[in-house]
């Protein structure tokens, strides 16, 4: 009996002690086990976190570049934008460089109405167009009545300033009398035709207020005062 109690209980301690060593054992394998996995945790993250910073930076890098040559193409673009706008103003003021010169007759509008004085004219105001200067430099209008040479209207020397300068409300004036003769000869005629100058290419033909018995028709000098617009021959 004691045989079988020492040979169990020789079977205990030693199964006790394999376990003892078990157990010593598989603590020893966890530790390595961890300390294996966290030294190859470690790199990676260090690797990634690396690999990472290394990314952003280089992402960063070109394009703070790109943003750089950005700025520098932009400032040329405004450079060239300048230049264009100050070609522009130099294109502008060539256009202005019209104004102040001599009138032409497309420049002016016209108004016509008949008078009684001195047996009956005609008045003629001209005043600049909206937006236009410019100056009678010729002191005396071209004036016809038809295309003959009978019905161009002889100069007579009255009034005149030279030269008139139209502008905003600023008018001329200038009185034609469509028959000077006694006689009943005369042709009609219900417009006349007016130009600042003889070789004007753009005479205004002005619809009258009532039909004109002409013959040998005469003009005076444009004048600012109408009163000096009386045609009469001297």
């Amino acid at each position: 009996m004691r045989s079988r109690l020492a040979t169990r209980s020789a079977r205990l301690v030693l199964a006790a002690a394999a376990v003892t060593a078990l157990a010593a054992t598989t603590t020893a394998c966890d530790n390595d086990d961890t300390a294996d996995a966290g030294s190859s945790a470690t790199p990676s993250a260090v690797s990634s976190a690396g690999s990472g910073g290394s990314d952003s930076s280089s992402s960063e890098s070109p394009s703070t570049s790109g943003s750089s040559t950005g700025g520098s193409n932009s400032n040329g673009s405004a450079d060239k934008s300048d230049s264009g706008d100050d070609s522009k103003s130099g294109s502008g003021d060539g256009g202005k460089s019209g104004y102040g010169q001599s009138c032409g007759t497309n420049d002016l509008d016209f108004t016509v109405t008949a008078e009684s004085q001195a047996g009956g004219y005609y008045l003629v105001t001209a005043k600049a167009k909206s937006g236009i200067t410019c100056y009678l430099d010729v002191n005396t209008p071209s004036v016809s009545f038809g295309s003959g040479a009978d019905g161009v209207a002889s100069p007579v020397g009255q009034g005149g300033e030279d030269p008139i300068k139209l502008t905003g409300s600023a008018v001329a004036y200038t009185g034609i009398s469509p028959k000077t003769t006694k006689s009943n000869a005369g042709k009609q005629f219900e417009n006349v035709i007016i130009a600042i100058s003889d070789n004007d290419p753009n005479p205004a033909e002005l619809k009258l207020p009532d039909t004109a018995n002409v013959d040998k028709p005469i003009v005076t000098n444009w004048s600012t005062n109408r009163a000096e617009t009386v045609p009469v021959i001297v």
